[in-house]
């Protein structure tokens, strides 16, 4: 193993890529990078599972409650595309390192919290430090990896991410039933730290570092700009529907638009100057990245939802347990990882309709589910339903796993960073908007009806959006450009 000094990186364009695509570099600098992805994921779902234990233990009001999800979620959304920029800045490596140890930091801030105010402080803390680490993984996964072994570091990031998603509630149910030490709710927390510190000691050694070229100074201006945006953008649509849309959440949507409009006209000044912008506004006439962030907006409003409102049928309509519907995902979890596994040879051979392909597939896992559950209401079998999940598992995995190769294609070295927080950017705003629409729609379903098929009724009205949504995503990929994707790294490459 090498060391981190024998491995760094010129801040140089020309010198920030690490290894030839004809010859395959080392693996360990994805390994690393994927396992702080994974947790600042995995925190996003696992943390549900832990609402009712939490609340119970901490006594902590709805309000409190709230903001232990929104917390991290608004923080962490906020803070991503200056993350990304302070990486070009002041390296990517270096960045990750520093958000690492924050989160894992705020991790044991949040297992330790001893009443419901530090908790919540401790979790927005730990949405800061994801928003400082998350851009930096597709950063170095993209100077670090070229030709097919970047399509196959990219296929990995979006792997990593499903599985997190997908067995999240999984892996949450299991540390609380097992309540290892008698910590219950606080396993989902404490469960960071020595994975966290591992990480932390082998970043040195396998991570190189790299930068942008020139020491340009960090645009203070327009990161608070995008920080006041995109916090009036998501803060109501989190909080708005539990609050019952109060006057404020309509005032900050409306004050939305003008801040982010200030914020481009800013940054496109800054650039004619002759400044470093924080976000270089071009690479939205890329068609790649412009029709790419729409795309991944679009169908992560969809995943998120059908979280939501599948867990909520099973929970609330059938009565599972957090473990029990954890446990319904694994037929889902298995069709995504096995799509996955060929998403990038498909690619290969289909460029941007491997993402078309997903979307129609998980269009069609949808309506499996809802001619199921229509048969079934709360009391029929549910193993019923496994086929459609497997079916939208691959159509998941079909769409994640190279969806970021392709939208990051073309975007220069030097801009990698920021452009991967704008990525991660949309994919948390459309988790916002995802879960604010489906609430809507699902809860207002609820009101309408007071008997036992009250929760099949509002899957099933929730699911139209839901099939809305991956129909969007297959014609949005029409706007892509329609260029094959690099080939993918041969199986020992990527094993």
């Amino acid at each position: 193993m090498t060391t981190g000094r024998q491995q760094e990186l010129p801040p140089t364009e020309a010198t920030a890529v690490a290894e030839p695509a004809e010859r395959a570099p080392g693996w360990g600098t994805l390994w690393v990078v994927l396992t702080g992805i994974f947790m600042i994921t995995l925190d996003f779902f696992i943390v549900n599972v832990a609402i009712p234990s939490t609340q119970a233990d901490l006594g902590a009001s709805a309000a409190q409650i709230e903001f232990v999800v929104a917390g991290y979620g608004l923080a962490y959304a906020a803070g991503l595309i200056t993350g990304g920029r302070l990486g070009d800045l002041y390296g990517r490596r270096r960045m990750f390192s520093i958000g690492l140890a924050l989160f894992t930091l705020a991790s044991a801030a949040c297992g330790l919290a001893p009443d419901a105010g530090s908790l919540v402080a401790a979790r927005i803390f730990q949405g800061v430090a994801a928003a400082a680490m998350a851009p930096q993984v597709l950063a170095i996964l993209g100077v670090v990896y070229t030709g097919r072994y970047r399509a196959a570091a990219f296929n990995a990031y979006g792997l990593t991410m499903g599985i997190a998603g997908i067995f999240g509630q999984l892996i949450g149910g299991a540390l609380i039933q097992s309540d290892l030490a008698g910590l219950g709710w606080r396993m989902c927390f404490l469960i960071n730290l020595p994975v966290g510190l591992v990480a932390l000691l082998l970043v040195p050694r396998v991570v190189p570092e790299s930068r942008a070229p020139g020491r340009e100074r960090p645009d203070l201006v327009g990161a608070l700009l995008i920080t006041l945006g995109l916090v009036a953008t998501v803060l109501p649509l989190v909080e708005g529907r539990e609050r019952g849309w109060p006057m404020w959440t309509w005032l900050s949507l409306a004050a939305a638009g003008p801040l982010l409009a200030v914020f481009a006209a800013y940054q496109h000044r800054l650039a004619a100057r002759g400044g470093a912008p924080l976000m270089n506004l071009a690479l939205f006439r890329q068609r790649a990245f412009g029709a790419g962030i729409v795309t991944t907006l679009v169908y992560y409003s969809g995943m998120a939802s059908f979280f939501l409102v599948f867990a909520l049928y099973l929970q609330q309509g059938r009565g599972l347990s957090a473990l029990e519907a954890g446990l319904m995902l694994v037929p889902q979890g298995l069709g995504f990882m096995a799509a996955s596994f060929f998403a990038g040879r498909l690619a290969a051979r289909l460029g941007r309709q491997v993402l078309a392909v997903g979307g129609a597939a998980l269009a069609l896992g949808v309506l499996g589910l809802d001619v199921t559950v229509e048969q079934i209401g709360i009391s029929g079998n549910p193993v019923l339903l496994v086929p459609a999940l497997v079916v939208g598992g691959v159509g998941m995995g079909l769409v994640m796993a190279p969806l970021a190769s392709i939208v990051l294609a073309g975007v220069a070295p030097r801009h990698v960073g920021a452009a991967s927080g704008a990525l991660s950017t949309a994919l948390q705003v459309g988790n916002s908007v995802g879960v604010a629409l489906i609430g809507v729609v699902f809860y207002g379903a609820l009101d309408d009806r007071t008997g036992a098929d009250r929760f099949p009724h509002a899957y099933l009205l929730s699911s139209v959006l839901l099939l809305a949504l991956a129909v969007a995503v297959v014609a949005l990929v029409q706007l892509l450009p329609g260029r094959r994707a690099p080939a993918p790294a041969p199986a020992s490459a990527t094993a």
